[in-house]
């Protein structure tokens, strides 16, 4: 169980240093925008945040299914079973669009 939380401990680290790296990744796109720089650049740029993010969407992703889903899955009642696949499966969908 310790390692559960220390690798929970880890993973939240590394999205939050994520997010970080993208958070100063879109203030810098907002700075080519506000420079006029060329549009190719700025394009370049905005792929490379929507890949980070959906990097850190994997990452909570598979967090969640190894943590929660599992947990949910090994301990509860074909309902609450159900009900966890139900809302992993929305949750794919929503996070694959």
């Amino acid at each position: 169980m310790n390692e559960n939380l220390e690798k929970s401990k880890c993973d939240k680290d590394a999205v939050i240093k994520r997010l970080r790296r993208i958070e100063g990744q879109v203030r810098g796109i907002q700075k080519m925008v506000d420079e006029g720089k060329y549009c190719v650049d700025i394009l370049t740029q905005v792929a490379a945040v929507r890949s980070a993010i959906d990097k850190v969407g994997g990452i909570i992703l598979e967090n969640h299914v190894k943590s929660c889903v599992k947990t949910t899955i090994e301990n509860s009642s074909e309902d609450e079973k159900d009900k966890v696949i139900d809302e992993l499966m929305y949750a794919m969908l929503k996070f694959m669009k």
